[in-house]
């Protein structure tokens, strides 16, 4: 009885080697309290072990130091795979929920990026477009006109905010009660190119001819502007517009031109032209240190022969790195500056800039005993003489080294005759090509117009009431573009800003354009009536992207004598500087009016101005409104730094 009890109660498992069955009625009349159980039994908590999950041994009922024996085959082999196959399913269910996951992060991720992007765009760009068209667009009345001859302009970051800002020439009466004690008080003005505002006044003894800043002293932490008048050249800091130098000369003809160390002090120089009035043929080309404001030396004078207006001085630099000046009346000389400092100073120069000597060029002099290298000789008048630089007319004032060390280091614009335009490779002085035209009357203007990334040229010319305005191939010498325009009884010189398409813009003044496809809504009055109207005068802007368009910026009545244009880095954007003769309500003398009007704000107004078809063959579709107003939105202007290579 005993032993059939204890075969029923006998649990499945392993026997150990040395011990018996397992019997509980046997073991319970054991009367070895003290003595520890020989048979040890490791229960799994809820029935899996503390490594159940973990190489798959879990499940399993091991008697310590019993030998495995199996009495109950089937019921083991339940036990020992029931367990196994609810871990797997549990670590299969882990991974599937893992997998889960995954499949859901990679879905929302993108989707809230999605989203947030589309916010950005919601919310952003309207902002950004509301502040384009609210950009400060400023206008300040500043003294006395004094006729319509252009005043001197410069542009330089004052202020220190990235953006180019004004200085200018001022004329302004005093306050006397009686006319006959009236005088004028002259002095230059910087303006903030953003509002407008005075920055700082310099008052000065006589009227400014030119402006020029961007001259770095190695002592003097912010950039030197200099004050050119008819006698004396002054020397200021151009954050405050106070005094630094001065130093007295001669009926002054020219700016400043800057030119390489010539002292060793590691400061640039400056070369001016005088002409005294007493000496009327004789054109001094004067030498003044950079860094003290000195003049060295005695100015060296030039008997030249020749009629007409003066070209230069501007300096060249050759392939070999020596230096040359060119300059003329009527005609073009270059001579070279260790000549100058020789004869100025009669010292034989010690730095590397005036020791190098070009055999070509000095093959090229006239004689053996003479000075002079013809650059241009003829029968008919230069009238300008430019480097072939992008950008150059857009402010030719400035004295910082990388814009001078790119213009000595071109090819140049020849306008000679008042109708030839050539392109001088600099290299041989020989002409590219020559283009013949009616009178040119205004400065050439270089930009990129096709995309062969050659300079090209747009220029102005006028007759029998009718202005016409050319682009010409700095290539070739082809036309590329041209239209008429009734003619603005007005001589502004075209800017060229480089745009993001990676063309130039052209803007440039005119009245109304001849044959035009757009319809002008026109004031009818009654017959016999003659009705004075201003002449109006309107800012057009080519962009070759669409050459039968132009798009009118603005129109004033104003007589605009001169303009600049200030970029903005950051925005990039060009405000566009005008400085204009307004006649004033009560019939006195003109108001000299200074304003400044942001590029893409104003494009975002600008009226669109179809041209005439165009006769050529294959001609492109005249493109919509939506499609041009597009492109012109997103069209972007920033600086041009280019460099030349020899």
């Amino acid at each position: 009885m005993a032993a059939a009890l204890s075969r029923a109660l006998k649990l499945p498992g392993k026997k150990g080697s040395e011990l018996g069955e397992y019997d509980p009625l046997t073991q319970a009349d054991s009367e070895d309290e003290s003595e520890e159980d020989d048979l040890v039994l490791n229960y799994p908590r809820n029935g899996l072990g503390r490594d159940s999950c973990l190489g798959g041994r879990s499940g399993r009922l091991v008697v310590a130091n019993d030998e495995a024996q199996e009495d109950d085959e089937d019921d083991e082999v339940e036990w020992r795979e029931r367990l196994p196959s609810k871990c797997s399913t549990e670590a299969e269910a882990k991974k599937l929920r893992m997998k889960n996951a995954i499949r859901s992060a990679l879905f929302l991720v993108p989707l809230v990026c999605a989203m947030l992007v589309v916010l950005l765009c919601a919310f952003l760009i309207p902002c950004q477009k509301g502040e384009l068209e609210k950009r400060p667009q400023w206008e300040r009345a500043l003294g006395d006109a004094g006729g319509v001859a252009p005043p001197a302009l410069a542009l330089w970051d004052v202020d220190g905010d990235s953006v180019e800002d004004v200085i200018l020439g001022v004329a302004e009466w005093t306050n006397d009660t009686r006319p006959t004690q009236r005088s004028k008080i002259y002095s230059a003005v910087a303006l903030s190119a953003v509002s407008g505002r005075v920055l700082w006044r310099n008052v000065l003894s006589e009227s400014m001819m030119y402006i020029q800043c961007g001259l770095q002293f190695s002592s003097q932490p912010s950039s030197v502007c200099l004050l050119i008048s008819k006698y004396v050249l002054t020397a200021v800091n151009g954050t405050t517009g106070k005094n630094l130098t001065s130093v007295q000369l001669k009926n002054i003809e020219s700016q400043a031109v800057l030119l390489p160390d010539l002292q060793g002090d590691s400061v640039p120089d400056l070369l001016i032209a005088t002409l005294p009035a007493d000496e009327a043929l004789d054109l001094s080309l004067t030498l003044i240190s950079g860094l003290t404001g000195a003049q060295l030396g005695l100015p060296v004078p030039f008997n030249l022969t020749g009629q007409g207006k003066l070209i230069g001085p501007l300096l060249h630099e050759t392939q070999k790195g020596a230096y040359y000046i060119l300059f003329g009346l009527g005609n073009v000389e270059a001579i070279s500056l260790r000549d100058i400092y020789i004869r100025a100073t009669g010292k034989i120069p010690m730095t590397q800039a005036l020791r190098i000597k070009d055999p070509k060029w000095e093959e090229l002099r006239k004689t053996n005993s003479s000075s002079f290298i013809d650059i241009y000789r003829g029968s008919e008048p230069v009238e300008f003489m430019l480097p072939l630089v992008a950008g150059f007319g857009n402010n030719r004032n400035s004295l910082d080294s990388v814009s001078n060390l790119n213009s000595s280091r071109s090819d140049w614009v020849l306008v000679y005759g008042s109708s030839k335009l050539s392109v001088l490779r600099q290299r041989d002085m020989r002409k590219k090509w020559t283009f013949n035209s009616p009178p040119i009357h205004s400065q050439p203007a270089p930009g990129h117009f096709n995309d062969d990334g050659i300079l090209d040229l747009f220029f102005q010319h006028s007759a029998n009431g009718i202005m016409q305005a050319q682009v010409v191939d700095g290539a070739t010498g082809h036309i590329l573009w041209s239209a008429e325009f009734v003619c603005p009884r007005l001589v502004l010189q075209t800017s060229a800003i480089y745009t993001s398409t990676g063309q130039s813009a052209f803007l440039f003044w005119a009245s109304e354009p001849i044959n035009v496809q757009k319809n002008v809504t026109k004031t009818t009055v009654a017959p016999g009536v003659a009705a004075a109207e201003p002449l109006i005068r309107k800012l057009f802007l080519l962009h070759p992207a669409y050459p039968t368009i132009l798009l009118e910026l603005t129109s004033t009545t104003d007589t605009t004598v001169t303009s600049a244009v200030s970029y903005e880095e950051h925005q990039k954007d060009a405000s566009y500087i005008t400085v204009s003769s307004r006649p004033t309500p009560d019939s006195g003398p003109s108001a000299r009016i200074v304003k400044s009007m942001s590029l893409r704000a104003a494009i975002t107004k600008g009226q669109i101005v179809r041209l005439g078809e165009s006769n050529k063959t294959g001609a492109q579709i005249k493109p919509g409104v939506f499609e041009v107003n597009k492109f012109f939105r997103r069209l972007s202007f920033r600086r041009q730094v280019r460099e030349t290579k020899v």
